[in-house]
This record gives C-alpha cells, structure tokens and sequence, in this order.
C-alpha cells in the first residue's frame, strides 16, 4: 500500500511492531475525521506486521447495541485456546459470549480473560490486534479491549484503534496514547490527487480541491474522479465534509439498477455479514433468479462500493446508502432480515431487525426486545441490556409498563457505569409516572447518580425513595436508606451532612422482615443507631455486624456490597483485626470475581489499615494500586483518586498534604460533612504534631471536636488531647479525653484502650500509663501509634531528668519513626534526644532498594508462594508481566531466585 506523507503516524506504529517483536506491548489510538486515512495506516500496518499474528475487527453501525459482538470476532482465532485459561477466566469468556449458562460475569473479569487469552497467543508469536470504526462497536467490547491496552506491558502484543473524533468514545479509550491523524500536507495532497486522475488537471482547479477537503485522502479522491467525470466542484470547506462525500456516494448509489441499490440497502443494514443472509433478504424483497441477485452484486463490486463479501469500501458509503433510503424502505429491509434470521441461533439479532421494522407500538416485539434483554443481562452486556430496554420502551405504549422498561434500562445503564446514559432515559420518562413503585424507583435511580457523578442531593433522593418503598418493599427500602447513609457519609456538603440524621431516623423506624436479620439489616441498624442515638449504645450493634460482616464466604455474598460501610465500621471501633480482615477478605473476593470496583474500597482500606502499623510502604503500594485499578476501568475522576493524605501527613510531606488537604475541604476550608473531609482535617492534625505546631494542630482538631461527627470523628480524638496539652489548653484537652474515655472504654479493643491510656498519660502525670499504651499497643502491632506513645513517654521522661530512661525510648521511637518513614515524627524525636544530650544522626528512610509499587506488590506474592499466574489473576495483568517485573525486582534487589525474596523485601 502506498501512503502519501504519514511519515510520523508510520513511525509511531513501527516503533509499537518493533517493540512487540522485542518482547514489550503497546496500545494506540488512532484518531481523525472520516476519510482521514486511519483505516490506511492501519492496513499499512498490518501488510508490515506479516510475520506477526494478526487479528482485526471493524464496528458495525447496526452492531454496536449487540454485547460483546466484536470482542468476539476479535478473539474468534483464539478460542481454541480457551480451555487453558483459569476457570473462572474461561467462564467468563463463555457466558460473555453466549457458550455458557451462567451468572453474569464481572466486565473486567471478562477484559483479564481476553487479555490472558490474547497474552497465551502471542507467547508463540508476536500479536496485532486491531479495531477500526471503534465509534460502532459495542460499548461491552470497547471497555473491554480498552481494559486490555492498559493492563499491556510485556506480552508481545500491538492493540490498535481506529475511532472518529467522538467524545464518548474517545472517554472509554481514555488512558490510552493517542495519535490525531490529519489532513495531508498540500504537496501530499497534491500527489495524491495527481495520482488518482488519469490525466492532467489545471493547477487551480486542483489547488482548490486540496483546500475545499481540507488534505482529507477520501475526500481528494473522490472530488478528483467526480472532476474527471465531469460534475461540478463542490464548495464549502472541511466542515461538512463527510455529509458532502454521504451526498456523493448516495448520488453514485442512485445511478445503479433498482435490484443493486437493493442488495446495498440490505448489506447495509446487516450486522453479521452473512453473504447468504443478505441475499436470502434481497431474494424475499424481491422474488426472482439467483443470477438477478448475482449480477447486481457484481455491478455494486463494479462501482467500487462494495469488495468481497458484500463488504463496503468504506463507513460513509454504507451510512450513505442506509440514510438515503427512507424509514419505509428501511423497514421493509428490517423486515425481510428479521424473516431469514433463525430465532433459535440469533434471536437477539432478529428482535432488534422486528424493532426496527415496527412502525409503532408493539407489544409482541418489545416482549422479543425483553427477552434479548434479559439474555443479555446474564452475558453481563448491561449497556446492551440497557438499549434493548430503551428500544423496548419506544416500542410500549405511553403508561406504567413503558415507564417500568425505561426504569429497567437505567439502572442496566448505571450498573454498567455510564451514568450520563442512564441520566438520558430517565429523562424520557413521562412527567408523573403516578404509580408508587416507579416513583420510588426513579427517585433511587436519580438519587445514584447524583452520587456517581458527584451532586448534590443525592441523599434526600434516595431518603424520599425509601420513604415510598417501605409501604411497598422493604427490603428495597433497606437497602435503599443503606445507600442513603454510604452517600451521607462519601460525600461532602452541609445539605447532605444534614440528612444523615433523618435518614438514620427512617431507618430506625423501618419495620423487620423477618426473625433473623440478614447483614444489610445489621448494618444498617448499627449505623442508624451511632448516628441517631450515640456512639456508646452503637458499640454492641457496630460489632454484631462486623461479625456479620466477617462470616464464611459472606464477602461472596451480598455483604461485598456495602463493604465500605463494613470498614468504616471497624476504623470507628479501632478494631484493627476486624478492618484488616475485612479489607483482606473483601480484596480477596473482588480479585476472584473480577469486581474491580468492589476493589477499589477494599484496597482504600487495606492502606487504611497498613497506616497505623508502621507500613506505609505497604500502605503506597495499595494506594498506587487503587489509582492503577481505577484507570484501568475508566473510574469518574472524583473516585479515581484515593485518600493519600494521612499518608502523606504520617510521612511528614507538608506540600503534599496541604494539597490533598486544600482538595478535599474545598478552597474556603469551610466544607462539612463526609470522610474526606473528616480524615483531611485530621491529617492535617497529624501533620503539625509531627512538627511540634500545637497550635495550628489544635485548631485542626477543634472543628472536627465541634462537629462531632458521627463517623471518623472519634480519630482526632487522641490527637486533639496531645495538641491541647502541648498547647497548654488543659480544659480542650480534657474535654477531648472525656469524649476519648467514653468512646474508647465502649470498645475495649486493644487500639481504643491503647490510645486511652496514652492520652490519659499526657494529663494525669502518671507513668503507669504510659508502660500500658505501650504494652497495649505494641501487642496490637500497631507500630505508629506504639512510636508515638514512646516518644511520648521519653518527652515526659526527659523532663522529670531521667535521661538515660528517656534516651532508651526516643531511641527506639526514633529508629522506629525512621524505619516506617515518618520523617517529621522522626526529627521531632531526634532533636528531643538532642536535647537530653545524646547526638543523634538523621537516618535516611528506607528505599526498598527503589522497587515500584508493583514491584512490591508482585514482589511480596510471589514471596508468599504464588505463582506467575496466580499473581496476574489477582492483580489483573498477564503473567508475561509478572515476569518481566520479577526480573526486574531480582535485578534491584541483587538475589537469584524467589526463594531469597521473603529476606530481601523489607517489613
């Protein structure tokens, strides 16, 4: 193939074929302008890329509401290969694809699995997978294959796509390189246009072909041979320029006998490219001999509007010819297609054509469209179960059972995390839907998506929701006041800091189903309680649902669903054993089951709970993971970041904090409500008692005091106490303490008690206390908040001239705050060794010899006994990856094999 210019797009994906060829991976976007030449450099790269492995997949226009269709002509060569994929990767990939009956796999389970089974194909040979008209395929498909470009690193593997400058195509491809393909530069154009003329062309007629199309390669040939043909040079600039080459083609289309434009019409508005299909429609459209249909399938070749396999030669002839021919005709192809195409092996395909053959409201076909529905639901195609919903809809008339449809699709679209799509049918609704059920269930649906995408009012939307369903469902009701108070809680905003009371309330008042409460019961019994009436009489309902929360196999349950409620729970108890396995259990399940976005809170709490004992290395690596995990599946920005703070503040890294802080609270500082908030102003506590500013700790401290709020306000308390006392306040410090006492005794966990005794130490002179937060802590393995109490007992030491007493706990304070990398804690603590007369030197903080985050991660795994596969299973990337980190990981670290690893890697 012959390109005209191109020579930096060429260049780009040489370097990406070379790379496979070398060992490494690499996923481009190509984008541009219809006509631009995409599809070009592309097929120019798969004529370079012959000795490699090659597949493609092109979107169909009248494909892309149809789950996971083009994923699968993509992996079609593959499956052959899919008995050597983990089983819940290959059943997966089955159910996805209709090969098996089974529940509705996770997306992103589906993506390892393509991955995987893309990674064991290229292990032989080098691979290029390419998907051009990316604007057509299905959504299912396109997250799917944009999941597996940003796990690629080291299979051996090219993914290319070819996709329009469209907005919301372009957003489930975000993360991914792009490359804007461009007009050609005017001598390109120039050549080119010489070069499809037979002939000379007078140099201004040709200078103003180049600027009308804007260098576009199709447009130039095209203008070219209508100006060879004789018809008149159009004007108008680039603008419109694909609906003046739509208008061509549909021009050349009209020019062609009535049984050609035919047979156009319905390869058009087929989906499968079945050449036999096609032609069973056209010979039902119109009845004659095999050879008619023949011969016009060759003029259509003739003309060069079609090649082999009733293909067309480009998209915009094939939106040409189906735009150009009115809705009637339309619906006769639709109808004759939906006659040839056998219910039993394509039942979907042949709804979706009687959909688009109804005239009006059709009950027996949106039951058809149903029924898809449902199948696609239970491949886990809910983008597609959402558009068939819709069309189903459209096809119901005006009343309850359209409205119900139109629900059903939202909430297909929601659970498919495309909330502005959902937001689009619930606005098709009908102004007053008057039956309670629907009500309630688009106030739940509005009231989700207001949490999605970051509004205000989601919880009074879901409070008026539960409100209705308690008269109704109340177990909906439940869960619905469940989903209220994790908005209340996630986000911040006095309106919805103010509606946690009356959404603990209304739970309070719920009536019970049944004799013995489920986990969502509990929970939610627990929570109204703390809100609604105290945390002290909360304390025994708190626990009981965290056993609940931490039964056999619950995380595989419905629990997984409110497992951030579950962590929250054990932070506000201090119950480090109970926050770490749940994090533990709960990362555990989301890893098997592919449900990445159950991973993302699970992994917030594993860094939660790796803070207070001493890891922070640990607790960055989760916290890197969480970013990686969110990227990976095309997260909202606002949950794509996770809550560095309190690490950044533990660490001492004043810039960082202050940034995260000033994000969080808002640039007034004067946001309420929500745990960023709560847990911003406590870091930020934090980190002026690492730098001994008591004053300005205080003050941090002082408005979550006043505030009181009833989640993650009782984490501050231990260190308003230190700040207070530091800052001679002794009335805020014993308030603090009361308030400490109180809560701390109701849960008579070893971190609770701990923190008691060390803050009770700070104002009762009594160093009995002091030996029991260490004991206390130091048996909890809480190596921070151990640190802390013996800097604070060497401070107190220190001053009543025990100095050789005090030196032995700032000592192994400060080797403990440098060990972890608390650097302000740890300078704090050397320069009271300084002052007790011994010299200590500052230590540098331990690099685990520069490893990644997913150096470390990989890293400790395979210390544990996992193996390759096990690893990329649970981090969702190929074992191809996992080796090429290991390598490198025993590079850094000077050892030979995994067994020296456990050694190697510090705490």
């Amino acid at each position: 193939m012959i390109l005209h210019d191109r020579q930096a797009e060429r260049v780009e994906l040489e370097r990406l074929v070379n790379g496979a060829r070398d060992g490494l991976s690499g996923a481009l976007v190509l984008r541009g302008a219809a006509g631009i030449g995409k599809t070009a450099l592309l097929d120019h790269t798969v004529e370079a890329a012959a000795d490699l492995q090659i597949t493609v997949v092109a979107g169909v226009e009248a494909e892309q509401e149809l789950g996971f269709a083009a994923l699968h002509r993509l992996l079609l060569p593959f499956l052959g290969e899919l008995g050597g994929l983990p089983a819940p990767q290959r059943h997966a990939l089955e159910t996805a694809f209709g090969m098996l009956a089974a529940p509705a796999p996770d997306r992103f389970l589906v993506g390892l699995a393509a991955l995987t089974l893309l990674a064991g194909a290229a292990a032989e040979r080098p691979l290029l997978a390419v998907c051009d008209d990316a604007q057509w395929v299905d959504r299912e498909s396109l997250e799917v294959l944009a999941f597996v470009g940003r796990r690629l690193h080291a299979e051996r593997i090219v993914l290319l796509f070819g996709v329009r400058d469209d907005d919301t195509v372009l957003a489930s491809l975000s993360g991914l390189a792009e490359l804007h393909v461009g007009g050609l530069p005017e001598r390109d154009a120039l050549a080119l246009l010489t070069a499809t003329i037979d002939g000379d062309l007078d140099r201004v007629v040709a200078a103003r072909i180049v600027a009308e199309t804007g260098g576009n390669p199709l447009a130039v040939r095209e203008f070219a041979r209508g100006v060879t043909a004789g018809d008149q040079l159009p004007f108008g600039g680039p603008r419109q320029l694909s609906h003046r080459l739509e208008a061509r083609f549909l021009s050349q289309v009209r020019d062609l006998g009535s049984l050609t434009q035919t047979v156009l019409l319905v390869a058009a508005a087929d989906a499968t490219g079945d050449q036999h299909l096609v032609r069973q429609a056209v010979t039902l459209l119109v009845p004659g001999s095999e050879d008619a249909v023949d011969a016009a399938v060759e003029e259509a070749e003739r003309s060069e509007h079609l090649y082999g396999g009733l293909r067309f030669r480009h998209p915009l002839i094939r939106s040409a010819v189906y735009g150009g021919a009115t809705r009637a005709q339309r619906r006769r192809v639709h109808a004759a297609l939906a006659a040839v195409t056998d219910p039993a092996t394509d039942a979907d395909q042949r709804a979706w054509h009687l959909a688009s053959a109804a005239e009006g409201p059709d009950e027996r076909v949106a039951a058809e469209l149903e029924a898809s529905a449902v199948r696609a639901r239970e491949r886990g195609g809910c983008l597609a179960q959402a558009a068939l919903l819709h069309r189903a809809a459209e096809l119901t008339a005006i009343g309850p059972r359209r409205n119900a449809r139109l629900l059903a699709a939202c909430g297909a679209a929601l659970t498919a995390g495309a909330p502005h799509r959902a937001e689009e049918l619930l606005d098709c609704l009908t102004a007053d839907l008057g039956v309670p059920a629907l009500d309630a269930q688009a106030m739940r649906l509005r009231g989700l998506l207001s949490v999605m995408l970051g509004r205000d009012g989601a919880v009074g939307l879901l409070l008026d929701a539960a409100r209705i369903l308690t008269k109704i469902d109340v177990e909906a009701a439940r869960d619905t006041l469940l989903e209220a108070l994790d908005a209340s809680i996630v986000v911040a905003g006095s309106e919805e800091g103010a509606s946690t009371l009356r959404v603990a309330q209304a739970a309070l008042e719920l009536p019970r189903v049944s004799s013995e409460p489920a986990v969502a019961d509990r929970l939610l019994a627990a929570q109204a309680t703390q809100v609604a009436v105290g945390y002290v009489p909360a304390v025994p309902r708190l626990s009981e649902a965290l056993a609940a929360m931490r039964a056999d196999a619950a995380e595989d349950g419905d629990a997984a669903r409110w497992s951030l409620l579950c962590m929250i729970t054990a932070l506000d108890l201090w119950d480090g054993v109970a926050l770490g396995a749940c994090a533990q259990d709960y990362a555990a399940s989301a890893r098997r089951n592919g449900a990445l976005r159950a991973l993302l809170s699970a992994l917030h709490g594993l860094a939660t709970w790796e803070l207070p004992r001493g890891h922070f290395a640990a607790a960055e690596a989760h916290f890197e993971e969480y970013v990686e995990v969110a990227k990976a599946i095309g997260t909202f920005p606002h949950f794509a970041r996770p809550r560095h703070v309190m690490l950044h503040a533990l660490r001492g890294e004043e810039a960082e904090t202050m940034a995260a802080v000033a994000e969080q609270i808002g640039p007034g500082g004067d946001r309420r409500g929500g745990l960023s908030v709560q847990l911003a102003r406590t870091a930020l506590t934090v980190l002026h008692l690492g730098y001994g500013r008591y004053a300005e700790a205080q003050a941090a401290g002082d408005v979550i005091y006043e505030e009181n709020p009833p989640h993650y306000g009782s984490l501050v308390l231990p260190d308003l106490v230190e700040a207070a006392v530091r800052n001679n306040d002794v009335a805020m410090a014993e308030r603090a303490l009361a308030r400490l006492a109180e809560r701390a005794t109701a849960s008579g966990t070893p971190w609770a008690l701990g923190l008691l005794a060390r803050s009770r130490a700070l104002l009762a002179d009594d160093e009995a206390l002091y030996l029991e937060a260490i004991e206390r802590l130091g048996s909890a393995s809480l190596t921070t908040e151990l640190a802390r109490a013996r800097l604070l007992y060497g401070e107190w030491l220190r001053r009543r001239r025990r100095r050789s007493d005090a030196c032995d706990q700032l000592r192994i304070a400060y080797d403990l705050f440098a060990t972890m990398g608390a650097t302000a804690f740890a300078e704090r603590t050397r320069l009271e060794l300084r002052a007790g007369g011994e010299r200590a030197r500052a230590r540098a903080v331990s690099s685990s010899h520069d490893l990644t985050p997913q150096e470390i991660r990989i890293a400790r795994l395979a210390a544990g006994g996992a193996t390759n596969q096990e690893i990329a299973t649970a981090l969702f990337i190929s074992a191809n990856t996992v080796e090429y980190h290991l390598r490198k990981v025993f590079r850094k670290l000077a050892i030979r094999s995994r067994r020296q690893l456990g050694r190697a890697l510090p705490d």
